[in-house]
């Protein structure tokens, strides 16, 4: 039997994490180690200035007081007897897209199983409130995909990057990742002591066109499924930049 560990970045107690749970079990032995609270925007972040908590909830679901890349690291050393066949992160509320990728906790939780060598995949839908915590849709996709994975596990040092649009898709599509223009969004204020604070708020994007593009895909009503990998190197850069620092 398969060993499925289950995280995300919107906190425990998320029904997009509940909803994937109860739809791969059938697919094998599921584990849920989760973040204690909503660790959003986190990233790849791993906690290392304090230690960590955990909690039992039930049998085979765990909180922990961090990232999801702290979940997962906890989940494999203290868990499970071993490495799990497949990680599944979210599901997601809103989209993991383009630039969007670098900054998400979801996508920080499968990048840490791709890391360790296990296939890994995000999933992350729509921010829909008509939908009301629908993740029907969502669901059935990452079922789809979990099954294919099993059954044929990815290259390592790769994972998934599955983005479900809040209406009917019209099917899956392979995509790469979007790119943005940004501008950041940072309003000022003042504490009642007059010390000022400063409140990060939603960048204002401008998306480049792409037709091959996560977001293109999704805007256009598809399910877009980007292989990402973990290695950052600009591979077709390196004579240049050998060139540049050795005057050549």
């Amino acid at each position: 039997m398969a060993t499925i560990l289950i995280t995300n970045d919107d906190g425990v107690g998320s029904k997009g994490l509940d909803v994937l749970a109860n739809v791969v079990s059938d697919l094998g032995e599921v584990w849920v180690v989760a973040p204690e609270a909503e660790s959003s925007a986190v990233g790849h972040g791993l906690t290392l200035r304090r230690p960590l908590r955990t909690r039992q909830l039930r049998d085979r679901v765990f909180s922990v007081d961090g990232t999801p890349t702290d979940c997962v690291n906890i989940a494999l050393s203290e868990f499970l007897d071993e490495y799990p066949d497949l990680i599944l992160s979210g599901i997601n509320r809103g989209w993991n897209v383009g630039d969007d990728i670098t900054y998400s906790g979801t996508v920080g939780g499968a990048l840490e199983g791709c890391l360790l060598g296990i296939s890994s995949v995000a999933v992350s839908q729509e921010r829909n409130l008509a939908l009301k915590g629908d993740y029907a849709q969502a669901a059935k996709v990452a079922y789809q995909i979990a099954e294919a994975v099993l059954a044929n596990e990815l290259e390592k040092g790769s994972f998934l990057n599955v983005n479900v649009p809040s209406n009917a898709a019209k099917g899956l599509k392979v995509t790469v990742q979007g790119k943005r223009e940004q501008e950041p969004s940072v309003e000022k204020g003042c504490d009642p002591k007059s010390e000022p604070f400063y409140w990060i708020g939603a960048a204002r994007l401008d998306w480049a066109e792409n037709l091959e593009s996560d977001y293109h895909a999704v805007k256009s009503g598809w399910v877009s499924v980007t292989p990402c990998q973990a290695d950052w190197t600009a591979h077709h850069l390196i004579d240049g930049v050998d060139r540049l620092l050795t005057n050549k």
